[in-house]
């Protein structure tokens, strides 16, 4: 028996009290309605003083006011209740007509000049993961508005990029991790239905799996440390020295560089910066790592560590395959390897990704730019401690 699962409750849109429309026109109204108010108890007291200066009459005498007959004594008084009464009745008509006149007035200039601001709204509601090309474009005077207006379009822009990279960044780490998951599943096949499997075919199977698996676990630690890095920021900051952190990132890529009979030569002097020490390696190493491995056989690597004014620099130029300038940018980005297939099997295409983010996170840039005579040379800028 299945039961129906209602679906759940809305939730309530906090009150927020009248529109910005609104109060805007309610200001407007109340500061005109305090204006008029304040001229019309200044008229009726002009009025009042200016007719309180009437000669006065000799007593005894009854002059005619209007309908009325008062005594010659009382006419100045007469005059002034009328005249008051006069400026009350007709300003307070005019009161009235000014008031809701400015109201009016307010409500219309109002909704004109808080147009673009619904065209904004508007086009806020309608965004999605799949519509961050829509844009504003709004037209008109350079005001406030049409600035936060080009202030959105940028903020789109920025957005829309950012969604692309990760829908690449996802694509291609589905394209990386289904490599190794496939030779695993492949050998596993081919091992499992074969009915003479010996030992040896066993061992060889094992073999295989093992090495896909730790591509697969290398790849893994790579994302997992690209995440951490990429637009954090540091926990803490030790005083750390970029040629003592370059040497030791030569003895681990020393047996590789050996093997394919790859000199790599270091030189410069002590360079402190304030930093992660763990990062920084991960930086000189990733930057030796893929000098030796997308290098040439017999080649050479030059690895150097100097100061100037408040920057210190840590270069790593290495011998090569020719690099296409307009490529080198690329190179930063997830999953692109200099000279080779992104199907090859040294690294994950990770490893400049990952010294970008940690150079940024310690305040500092990274650039590269290829060899005339083939190779790369990639130098970090990092303030100095």
């Amino acid at each position: 028996m299945s039961v129906a699962r209602s679906a759940p409750p809305l939730r309530p849109s906090p009150r927020r009290g009248p529109g910005l429309r609104a109060r805007l026109t309610l200001l407007a109204t109340g500061l005109v309605a305090a204006v008029s108010a304040l001229l019309l108890w200044l008229g009726w007291m002009l009025v009042g003083n200016v007719v309180a200066g009437v000669p006065r009459l000799p007593a005894g005498g009854r002059v005619r006011l209007g309908d009325v007959e008062v005594p010659a004594e009382q006419l100045g008084v007469a005059l002034r209740t009328a005249a008051r009464e006069q400026v009350l009745v007709v300003g307070g008509v005019a009161f009235v007509a000014v008031v809701l006149a400015a109201a009016v007035l307010a409500w219309t200039v109002t909704g004109r000049v808080l147009r673009p601001l619904h065209e904004v709204t508007a086009s806020a509601r309608r965004l999605s993961a799949e519509s961050l090309d829509e844009r504003i474009t709004l037209s008109g005077p350079r005001d406030e508005v049409a600035e936060l207006a080009d202030t959105f379009d940028a903020m789109l822009d920025r957005l829309q990029t950012a969604f692309d990279s990760q829908r690449r960044f996802v694509a291609n780490a589905s394209h990386e991790l289904r490599t190794p998951l496939a030779v695993i599943r492949t050998e596993l096949d081919v091992t499992l239905t074969d009915p003479d499997a010996d030992a040896d075919e066993l061992r060889r199977m094992a073999a295989v799996l093992r090495e896909a698996a730790a591509r697969a676990e290398r790849l893994v630690e790579s994302l997992l440390l690209l995440a951490r890095t990429d637009g954090a920021e540091l926990a803490g900051r030790e005083r750390v020295d970029l040629n003592e952190v370059a040497a030791r990132a030569r003895r681990g890529v020393e047996a590789e560089a050996q093997a394919r009979s790859v000199r790599i030569t270091c030189r410069g002097e002590p360079v402190f910066v304030l930093g992660d020490p763990a990062l920084l390696e991960r930086v000189a190493g990733n930057l030796l790592e893929n000098a030796v491995r997308h290098n040439v056989d017999g080649g050479w690597v030059e690895v150097s560590t100097t100061t100037a004014g408040r920057a210190a620099m840590l270069r790593v130029s290495s011998s090569g395959p020719l690099i296409d300038p307009d490529q080198v940018d690329a190179l930063f980005d997830p999953f692109r390897r200099a000279g080779v297939q992104r199907t090859a099997r040294t690294g994950a295409g990770l490893g400049l990704s990952i010294v970008r983010a940690a150079v940024t996170a310690h305040g500092g840039r990274v650039t590269a730019e290829p060899l005339d005579s083939g190779g790369l040379a990639i130098a970090v800028v990092l303030p100095t401690a």
